[in-house]
């Protein structure tokens, strides 16, 4: 196991150091420069030394090299371009934990939700219950957030005043856009659910266990939901980095002071150090979540972590 996670740190930090050094890249191809546009109106001797002062004066390589050894040696990720006088740790510092317990209330209930549901389906296959729950899954994949935003405000906000209909404080102003955000993810764990829970009950370990006698109840206790939330926890992963730069415009809506506005004004306003700031933390948190994800199969199932130790992997 320690080999595994060591290997796995490796390629996580290889994967880092690519992702972001593609997208230095990138956005230093775009033509222009953020710089000059503003400070276009300036003296001559305030634009140069605002581009000397950003770096913008160096060469393409020296700039990325001096990129990495801030990052690397002090830990720091730069001045934004567009907001002066606030640096980009600064900016996830204050706005990147708002999103955090938004994203993570919607992860969890989406998942706690789609599993129940999942497990329901399956339990009941062929059956009305089950038509339901499929029927829900479709509306939740094919509905986009930002719609079910809008119905949420206007039904349980405006016209039933049960929550505050925009604002950032309490738990009464994560409810709404987390059941948004959670409405995607619990069709996901639903399908998924359903799918993984027939094919653990058409194992002949599940027969035997019916044919003993043994309840419903503990036969999905002890059998059936062990076995089948594996293929569950890989959608887990991917989901924690993407309700970071993916709930904007739910953000928007429910004027929620996250980190998603700033993710998609940097790309608009040509903000090269928080949109590289932004990057790193995002990959750091998708590659983190992955490398958990996969520790996570080994606690669940032995037969993964032994066939790990013993392995080429």
């Amino acid at each position: 196991m320690t080999r595994f996670v060591l290997k796995r740190l490796i390629y996580a930090l290889v994967a880092l150091f690519v992702a972001s050094s593609a997208t230095f890249f990138i956005i230093h191809s775009v033509p222009g420069n953020p710089i000059e546009a503003m400070t276009e109106k300036l003296p001559e001797s305030l634009r140069r030394q605002t581009f000397e002062r950003y770096g913008f004066d160096r060469p393409l390589l020296e700039q990325y090299g001096l990129f990495w050894k801030r990052l690397l040696t002090e830990g720091d990720l730069g001045e934004s371009l567009r907001y002066r006088g606030r640096s980009v740790g600064d900016i996830l510092a204050r706005y990147a934990p708002v999103s955090g317990v938004l994203g993570l209330t919607s992860i969890l209930w989406g998942a706690g939700l789609g599993v129940a549901l999942g497990v329901v389906a399956a339990l009941h296959r062929g059956k009305a219950l089950d038509y339901a729950v499929m029927l829900l899954a479709i509306l939740g994949v094919s509905v986009p957030n930002f719609v079910l935003a809008s119905l949420f405000q206007y039904f349980l906000a405006v016209r039933l005043g049960w929550f505050p209909v925009t604002g950032w404080g309490g738990f009464a102003h994560v409810v709404l856009p987390a059941l948004a955000l959670s409405f995607y993810s619990t069709a996901q764990y639903a399908r998924f659910m359903r799918a993984s829970c027939l094919d653990v009950l058409s194992q002949d370990y599940i027969l035997a266990a019916r044919a003993r006698g043994m309840s419903r109840f503990h036969l999905v206790r002890r059998h059936v939901l062990r076995n089948a939330v594996l293929p569950i926890v890989t959608l887990l992963g991917p989901q924690i980095a993407l309700m970071f730069g993916g709930a904007f415009v739910v953000e928007r809506l429910f004027s929620v002071p996250g980190l998603g506005f700033y993710f998609v004004s940097s790309v608009g306003d040509r903000d090269y150090t928080l949109i590289m700031g932004q990057t790193v933390f995002l990959s750091a948190l998708y590659i983190l979540s992955i490398l958990a994800v996969d520790l996570l199969y080994g606690f669940l199932d032995p037969r993964i972590r032994f066939a790990r130790d013993g392995g080429a992997s």
